[in-house]
């Protein structure tokens, strides 16, 4: 599961990718195209169950970014961008609200809404190049024989394409799981999770007007599409962070002065690591916790995964001869202290194959193959 950080130049996408994984895309070869990094999920909760058990190992969940080349004005030069876009499941587009006189901005002036508009009409742009092409394909192979699953893709283009003609990305639009087939193999970026990250100047840190004056855009482009809305953020996520500010908390080792930042800051905790959590939410992942003397350890599934399908993912006998699930739920072991209060409270349970697992659920399987 890969995200995508992409957006104009000097946008603080390099910075961000820094902050984030550790890794120097400035050291890059030039022309080194896309830069991946790895990073940790901040999640309090390991932290807490490592606090309770005390074990050998602690492994948080992870996540890549993958830092994308520079958007460009010039839709042709931007091609090979949208290639490698193809290949993410996230875009994570990096918006500059930060005013530097030092930092030059492609357009000569900062405007985030500006430059959300050409991102997004970017993608638009690709994805209706895209089905105008396909559906000319499919038109002259038509008139050669008759296919009745060229006809139903058509009709999925032809909504599609109404779609992005009223200026919509295609993440509003509801598809039923035969359509979304259908559209699978397609090279459509709006259909895309969208994580905004607004990247704004020191003085900005605690004002939310910005992102709140986004946020109610998003809600108006999703009343006005003809489409159901499936979830409150339809596929789009915004954060905002100070890169800047990042630094200087990065910097920090001592956990003392930077909890003393923080509160100075008047912020509770890093927006970093409050980036991490959104960029896993905005994946459709979730976590759950294997915890002991010898390792706490968070691991990722996919939101609606089963019980069994949760086992796979440590390993593939757990789910091939899954017979149960033992749970906890994590509030219940914070505030009892350990198993063994869970238990005598009769809040240790036991889940079948057909348990859907929820995010911070702590699980022990059995197994027999």
């Amino acid at each position: 599961m890969h995200i995508g950080l992409v957006g104009l130049p000097q946008a603080g996408k390099k910075t961000l990718l820094r902050l984030l994984t550790r890794v120097d895309a400035s050291a890059a070869a030039p022309g080194a195209g896309v830069v991946p990094g790895v990073c940790p999920v901040r999640d309090p909760r390991v932290e807490r169950l490592a606090a309770l058990y005390q074990p050998k190992k602690v492994t948080p969940a992870t996540i890549q970014y993958l830092l994308m080349p520079d958007l460009t004005k010039d839709s042709s030069k931007n091609q090979a961008l949208f290639r490698s876009l193809l290949n993410v499941d996230v875009l994570a587009a990096v918006v500059r609200a930060f005013t530097d006189e030092a930092v030059f901005h492609l357009e000569g002036s900062v405007d985030p809404m500006r430059d959300i508009d050409m991102i997004l009409a970017e993608c638009l742009l690709n994805d209706l190049l895209f089905i105008e092409k396909r559906l000319e394909r499919i038109a002259k192979e038509r008139t050669q024989r008759s296919g009745m699953d060229r006809a139903k893709e058509a009709t999925v283009l032809e909504a599609c394409q109404a779609c992005l003609n009223d200026n919509l990305p295609l993440r509003t639009l509801e598809l039923g799981p035969g359509e979304q087939k259908l559209l699978s193999g397609a090279p459509l970026l709006s259909r895309k999770p969208l994580l905004l990250i607004l990247n704004v100047g020191e003085g900005e840190v605690r004002d939310r007007r910005l992102l709140e004056e986004i946020a109610q855009r998003y809600a108006v482009q999703r009343a006005e599409s003809r489409a159901r809305a499936s979830g409150p953020s339809r596929g789009i996520h915004i954060v905002q962070v100070s890169a800047k500010i990042e630094e200087e908390l990065a910097a920090l080792e001592d956990p003392a002065e930077h909890a003393a930042f923080l509160n100075e800051l008047g912020i509770a905790e890093s927006a970093i690591d409050g980036l991490t959590r959104v960029s896993y939410e905005a994946l459709g992942l979730i976590s759950y916790f294997t915890v002991g003397p010898d390792e706490v350890r968070a691991w990722t599934v996919r939101r609606g995964a089963s019980a069994p399908e949760a086992g796979r993912v440590i390993h593939s006998d757990i789910e091939r001869g899954f017979i149960r699930a033992e749970l906890i739920k994590y509030g219940d072991l914070i505030s009892l202290g350990s198993e063994q209060a869970v238990a005598g409270a009769g809040k240790a349970l036991l889940k079948g194959k057909e348990y859907v697992v929820e995010d911070g659920d702590i699980l022990n399987f059995r197994f027999s193959v």
